[in-house]
C-alpha cells in the first residue's frame, strides 16, 4: 500500500503540474517515475510477478525506494528472476549472493526466495501460470473503498483477497508472503487500482486494468 511504500525525501524534486498520489509528492525523480508508470498497471507476466514477490518480501523492515534503487543488482543477482532457473539454486549460491553488496545479504530471505521459487514451479505447473493462480484473488468492484483519498489509503493495510492469497501461500509452502505484504504486492501488480481519485495517473491505470485480459 502507499503508507508501507513510503515516501521519498532523498533527493527530492520540485513539484511538478501533475497531480499525484500522496506517498510520492515532492519524491525523487525515480520514485516518480515507479509511481507514474509502473505501480497499479496489471500484470500478467510470470517473471515479472514473481520478482515482485520476491522483492516484496526483501523490503520487509526496509523502504521500497532502497529496494527500487538495488532492482536492477537484484535481477543480476537472481537470474533475471526467471524462477525455474532460482529454483535450481544451491548452498553455493546463497553463500554467492550473502557476499553480494548489491543487494540486501539476509540469509533467511535470499534462502525464502530460492524456496519460492521452487514453490512458483510448483503452482505454474499445477494453475497453467503463476499469473493464473495471483490473478484468482482480484477483489471484486465491491471490495474497493468508494473514495481513495489520503485518508483512506493511510488506512489499508490489507484486504480479504490478500489475506486469502498470503494464508494460501503460506499453506504451499511460501515464506514472507504476510496479509499486508500481498496487499503491497496486489497494488503495485495491478490487482487493484489503488491510486488516489485526483492522481493524474488513476484514468490510465483504469483503462489498462479495463482492457487487461486476465489470465
Amino acid at each position: 500500500m502507499p503508507v508501507r511504500v513510503g515516501l521519498a525525501a532523498e533527493g527530492a524534486v520540485t513539484e511538478n503540474a501533475s497531480p499525484r498520489c500522496f506517498w510520492v509528492r515532492g519524491a525523487s525523480d525515480d520514485y516518480l517515475a515507479y509511481h507514474d508508470h509502473e505501480w497499479g498497471r496489471p500484470v500478467g507476466d510470470d517473471r515479472r510477478l514473481f520478482e515482485k514477490l520476491c522483492l516484496e518480501g526483501f523490503q520487509a523492515g526496509l523502504s521500497w525506494l532502497t529496494i527500487l534503487r538495488k532492482r536492477e543488482n537484484f535481477r543480476a543477482a537472481f537470474a533475471g528472476f526467471d524462477m525455474e532457473a532460482v529454483a535450481r539454486f544451491g548452498a553455493a549460491d546463497v553463500e554467492r549472493l550473502l557476499g553480494d553488496a548489491g543487494i540486501v545479504r539476509h540469509r533467511g530471505k535470499i534462502e525464502a526466495t530460492i524456496n519460492n521459487a521452487q514453490r512458483a514451479c510448483e503452482l505454474a505447473e499445477a494453475s497453467g501460470s503463476l499469473a493464473a493462480y495471483l490473478w484468482r484473488f482480484e477483489p471484486g468492484p465491491a471490495s474497493c473503498p468508494a473514495v481513495l483519498d489520503e485518508a483512506t489509503l493511510r488506512t489499508l493495510v490489507t484486504s480479504p483477497e490478500a489475506t486469502a492469497l498470503s494464508r494460501d501461500l503460506k499453506k504451499r509452502g511460501w515464506r514472507f508472503v504476510g496479509p499486508t505484504t500481498m496487499y503491497a504486492f496486489s497494488q503495485a501488480m495491478g490487482l487493484v487500482n489503488d491510486h488516489e481519485h485526483g492522481c493524474g495517473v488513476r484514468a490510465a491505470v483504469e483503462a489498462e486494468r479495463l482492457a487487461f485480459r486476465r489470465p
